[in-house]
């Protein structure tokens, strides 16, 4: 599957089509901490000053703002660095936005180790947990500009709270304008027999190019894009792991309490039995570095998906 190499970063589409869907929705307003040129929100306070709030470097009280005037009955997108949102701000996220199960939408940039030369204290890798884990709160993480940009519409439009997590580099393409995606939805995006990849965000760029590799070693890999984190597609993943035997859960996060525990636990409830490996963060920091090294460094690109796939598929025989 060759790849087109995308124009703008995910954080940048998804903020593009919140400027556009002010024109749909004239009711929602925008929060962010002081980091709206990096999350390309103050897109949206340049053509909606008045729905637009900067409330300087304190996510904490960004969060609880947005819950009170979320509680008034207007949806809030808070944007801002995932790391901070989702940590900083957790008790606040937990407690007065999901427990009441407020309208409020995190735009949130540099998931995973993406942030990469911006340091560890940016890098966002133990999100997907925190946030799959409070009750009520839903989990997305789109890969390409299309993906970012159907999400704003997908959060909007969907009850409670919702968490998007975007990257900071632009990556890939790899689907149309015309392409669905709904809460608890999935896509294939390479259809194989040996062995399922399942993956989100930047790793499903990695899953695809080790599909290719594996490809012309004679292994079928099926590429899933598990776009909806929390809840992910539990019928997608039974029909392809049925075909396959086998499965390789890859996410840019730590291996705890990530997509991968999620789905492992699935299985053991499902009784599958089935061959299952997982590649994450091992319990480890990353280092600041390019991206393209840092993913090296620690296991996740397209040289060690290939490596464990076909350890994985070792065992089959």
């Amino acid at each position: 599957m060759r790849l087109e190499k995308a124009s703008v970063p995910t954080r940048r589409a998804f903020s593009e089509r919140l400027v556009e869907y002010g024109e749909i929705n004239k009711d929602f307003v925008v929060f962010e901490s002081d980091i709206g040129y990096s999350t390309y929100s103050y897109l949206f306070g340049e053509k909606y000053p008045a729905r637009y709030f900067n409330f300087g470097i304190a996510e904490v009280s960004t969060m609880a703002a947005a819950a009170g005037v979320a509680t008034s009955g207007r949806t809030v997108v808070v944007s801002g660095y995932g790391v901070f949102l989702t940590m900083r701000a957790l008790e606040v996220v937990r407690s007065f936005i999901c427990y009441p199960n407020l309208n409020v939408k995190i735009l949130s940039s540099h998931g995973g180790v993406t942030a990469a030369i911006d340091g560890v204290t940016h890098q966002a890798t133990e999100d997907v947990a925190f946030m799959s884990t409070i009750p009520n709160m839903k989990v997305l993480a789109p890969c390409d500009p299309v993906s970012a940009s159907a999400m704003v519409d997908l959060a909007i439009s969907t009850p409670g709270p919702v968490f998007t997590r975007l990257m900071r580099d632009a990556l890939f393409e790899v689907y149309s304008d015309n392409t669905g995606f709904k809460i608890g939805g999935s896509n294939v995006l390479r259809e194989g027999s040996d062995v399922t990849i399942a993956a989100y965000a930047d790793m499903v760029f990695q899953a695809l190019e080790a599909a290719d590799r594996l490809q012309a070693q004679g292994i079928s890999a099926e590429v899933i894009d598990m776009y909806s984190v929390k809840p992910f597609d539990e019928d997608s993943l039974r029909l392809s792991i049925e075909k396959t035997g086998a499965l390789l859960v890859v996410e840019n996060h730590q291996k705890r309490n990530g997509l991968g525990y999620m789905i492992s636990n699935w299985l053991i409830k499902q009784r599958k039995n089935i061959l299952f490996d997982n590649i994450g963060l091992d319990d480890t920091f990353a280092e600041s570095g390019k991206y393209q090294l840092v993913i090296h460094k620690y296991g996740l690109d397209a040289d060690a998906i290939e490596e464990r796939t076909k350890k994985l598929l070792k065992d089959k025989e």
